[in-house]
């Protein structure tokens, strides 16, 4: 069973699809896939970021690795769903994607406790292209700007139910060829421990977006590029206008 959202014959609908392969909208009325415009499958109230999660990725960009959790912020306005697209912003000349294991939040939580699984506050999980302005980044030192322009967090189409952590990966595709992969077994900070983290400094809700980290192989990006993040079974393409 997968979630997501759309545009479907004029009006926005919550789009369920069974083990079948089966779209239905929540009425029970059958969808026809080819006529969605997709939307981001949540509504979050913020995007919560981690940064530096894989050594390779910190290597790659000359970064030493946290000692907890790097935090930071993308702007909901950044939302961008399913065969969007990408703007490049006049302000830059360096724009990259970064694929990542998107985990969408199911219900309200606070400073879980120790003795709590993270993981029971969880909906699932998504593709998220973490689409950054590098130029800027590193002209700014912090990561607002960089993060924040329209069209920077492409997600979706789906939430999947997270099944087995070990064995959750990320795969990133640049034009047909593959420039990133990843599992969340190589992340320095695993989700649970993450979701955990985010909750000891801010109440998490219902729909809200956590963006894990990124793998080694960030690049460019320019006009004309397609771009799709996989994750979950999940795939997730853009194009870059």
């Amino acid at each position: 069973m997968k979630s997501g959202r759309g545009v479907y014959e004029g009006r926005v609908t919550e789009i369920i699809v069974d083990d079948k392969g089966v779209a239905r909208a929540p009425g029970g009325a059958a969808i026809d896939l080819k006529k969605v415009r997709f939307l981001p499958p949540c509504q979050p109230t913020k995007i919560v970021c981690i940064g530096r999660n894989y050594l390779e990725h910190a290597k790659e960009l000359g970064n030493a690795m946290p000692e907890t959790p790097l935090l930071f912020l993308k702007p909901v306005s950044s939302l961008l769903g399913h065969g969007g697209i990408i703007r490049i912003p006049e302000q830059s000349r360096q724009v990259e994607y970064e694929g990542e294991i998107g985990v969408v939040i199911k219900r309200t939580c606070r400073c879980i406790g120790l003795s709590e699984d993270p993981m029971s506050y969880v909906a699932g999980v998504t593709p998220v292209n973490d689409v950054t302005a590098r130029d800027l980044q590193k002209r700014d030192i912090q990561f607002t700007r960089a993060k924040s322009f329209d069209t920077f967090c492409p997600v979706g189409p789906w939430i999947v139910p997270v099944e087995e952590l070990s064995s959750l990966d990320v795969r990133t595709f640049l034009n047909g060829r593959k420039v990133q992969e990843g599992s969340a077994s190589m992340m320095a900070f695993p989700i649970p421990e993450i979701v955990r983290f985010i909750s000891s400094v801010m109440t998490l809700e219902p729909g809200d977006l956590i963006a894990t980290g990124t793998p080694a192989g960030v690049g460019r990006l320019s006009p004309g590029d397609a771009v799709a993040v996989e994750t979950g079974g999940v795939r997730l393409e853009n194009v870059v206008g």
